[in-house]
């Protein structure tokens, strides 16, 4: 049996169709659910990735690409998510990922699917390849997709005192003017973790830009008011 479909099948086996409804409205999905919450998808996954090893870079490419394009519930992208970053293959994560994880970042288009290949995925490879990945940050902070705009401001969520902090900004300042929901959420987002390290620093980008509404208040949320 293929991995993609021990993943299908683990994943039915573990639904609680009861529940999909509810999971998809909350997500607001267009695509539907099965019912397979948080903890036991993870634990069935984590068997079937284990069960079903892959041999080489490009063929684990293919595995998270053939479960991602194939997809007909939420939860199977999820695995496909999860099959990226799964610790057999930490070894794969190279440059050559980087054009899978931008198709996934471009047609997930919604938060539950973005935020961890952006904090996760993208961050990781930064960390190892800066003088590639910098520059394309960049670029994605000036694209016309707002769920790379936001992968380039949320990639150094984890970075803590390792944060660019020239980077960040030049990631989050073409967005500022962007009235998005994500787009806002994420700017305040990404300087409220960065102000856990530097909160000093946080406070007077967001006086000296005069960030306002959403950003503001997620930005200095757990900051003496200012």
């Amino acid at each position: 049996m293929s991995l993609g479909k021990a993943v299908r099948l683990a994943l039915e086996e573990a639904a609680e169709p009861a529940k999909a409804e509810t999971m998809r409205a909350y997500m607001k999905s267009t695509m539907p659910f099965l019912g397979v919450q948080a903890v036991p998808r993870r634990a069935v996954l984590r068997r079937v990735f284990a069960e079903h090893r892959l041999d080489s870079a490009p063929e684990w490419r293919r595995a998270v690409l053939s479960l991602w394009r194939e997809a007909e519930y939420r939860e199977e992208r999820y695995a496909a998510v999860e099959l990226s970053g799964y610790h057999l293959y930490r070894e794969y994560q190279t440059l050559y990922t980087v054009p899978m994880y931008e198709e996934m970042i471009v047609s997930g288009a919604w938060w539950d699917l973005v935020d961890e290949l952006a904090t996760h995925r993208v961050g990781a490879l930064l960390t190892v390849y800066p003088d590639s990945m910098r520059p394309l940050m960049l670029e994605w902070a000036h694209d016309d997709d707002l769920w790379k705009r936001r992968t380039a401001i949320l990639c150094q969520n984890r970075f803590k005192s390792r944060t660019d902090t020239a980077l960040l900004y030049a990631c989050i300042e073409p967005s500022l003017s962007d009235n998005d929901f994500f787009a806002r959420k994420a700017i305040g987002w990404a300087l409220r973790e960065f102000a856990k390290t530097n909160p000093g620093e946080v406070i007077r980008y967001v006086r000296a830009k005069g960030i306002s509404g959403l950003s503001r208040r997620e930005a200095l949320k757990n900051l003496p008011a200012h």
